[in-house]
């Protein structure tokens, strides 16, 4: 599926690259598994490659459905307004797809509530990590201006 030097994005983790595929033993039995090496926070991580669908591992947005996401991101509307726990739950499943759209989804209605409130400190956290893994994966589209990426800021 992914060839060494591949650029991925890994849900809750961020932009990766796939540094190697090396046979290892899980539970007694070897398997041929993905290295990938993230930029976010200096991890690596093995994931065997019979389990790489289920882990929702994807390449890289284009820069065509990052143009759709900028507009939302812009003009979107946020999401109804929910009690904290509730809407951090939202949040964190959103998050966990580790789609773009969901990802910018929630930048777009965690920075809109900090303007207008302090937000607690599970949604700082979440805000700041979220904003994180997105601007790691915006670097990597190609095609994509600084002033696109500074958009979302």
């Amino acid at each position: 599926m992914f060839q060494i030097g591949e650029n991925i994005i890994y849900p809750m983790h961020g932009a990766g690259i796939i540094k190697a595929v090396e046979e290892k033993e899980i539970l007694g039995e070897k398997q041929q598994c993905y290295i990938i090496k993230m930029s976010v926070g200096n991890m690596q991580i093995t994931i065997p490659m019979d389990k790489i669908l289920s882990s929702s591992i994807r390449p890289v947005t284009d820069i065509i459905e990052l143009k759709h996401i900028l507009h939302i991101f812009q003009h979107g509307e946020s999401d109804e307004v929910l009690p904290w726990r509730q809407r951090y739950k939202v949040n964190t499943d959103k998050v966990k797809t580790g789609k773009i759209l969901e990802c910018a989804e929630v930048v777009r209605d965690l920075m809109r509530m900090k303007e207008e409130k302090a937000l607690n400190t599970s949604e700082k956290e979440m805000l700041n990590n979220t904003h994180q893994f997105l601007i790691s994966e915006l670097g990597l589209i190609k095609g994509i201006t600084e002033n696109q990426i500074k958009s979302f800021c």
